[in-house]
């Protein structure tokens, strides 16, 4: 899952869950109970670009169906109408993780690695077998347990 917003992030690691948007219908639902994945946060997610990298920070399992949601959970001007739930099985401390750019040279759903980050421009990209190998290995000595550093995760906006 590819997450490129501080709040959407927050929610998705404090509630669990993950929200997709309308048009994403046919990914989403591809989504079955058991599935893992992983969470990989957009070097602008914490809306500085020039500072900070793209990274996956966690792994998770998808703990429910995909389903249209009563009401639509909304980030900014984008609404997101379908979700699940989700486990989250280890996550790294906040704004650390395992730097994807240093592993695209080796990941197969990279096939021109200077063209890599235009296939992040989505909800989600789904990984080859092998690619999911290579990051659960290179992701795991970063990961610790949820309740030890979920609370570093919650975002609560600035009021005007």
């Amino acid at each position: 899952m590819i997450i490129g917003d501080r709040t959407a992030l927050s929610w998705v690691v404090t509630e669990q869950r993950m929200a997709f948007p309308a048009g994403r219908t046919k990914a989403a639902r591809a989504l079955e109970e058991g599935d893992e994945i992983f969470l990989y946060t957009t070097r602008g997610c914490f809306r500085n670009p020039t500072r900070d990298l793209g990274r996956v920070i966690g792994r998770a399992t998808v703990a429910s169906p995909v389903r249209l949601l009563e009401e639509p959970v909304v980030f900014g001007e984008r609404s997101f109408t379908e979700g699940c739930r989700l486990r989250l099985s280890g996550l790294a401390r906040f704004r650390e993780g395992l730097v994807l750019r240093d592993l695209v040279p080796r990941l197969s759903v990279f096939p021109d690695p200077a063209t890599w980050s235009i296939r992040m421009r989505r909800a989600s990209l789904t990984l080859p077998s092998d690619d999911a190998d290579l990051v659960r290995r290179e992701l795991e000595p970063l990961l610790r347990p949820y309740d030890e550093v979920a609370g570093a995760y919650r975002w609560e906006p600035v009021s005007a």
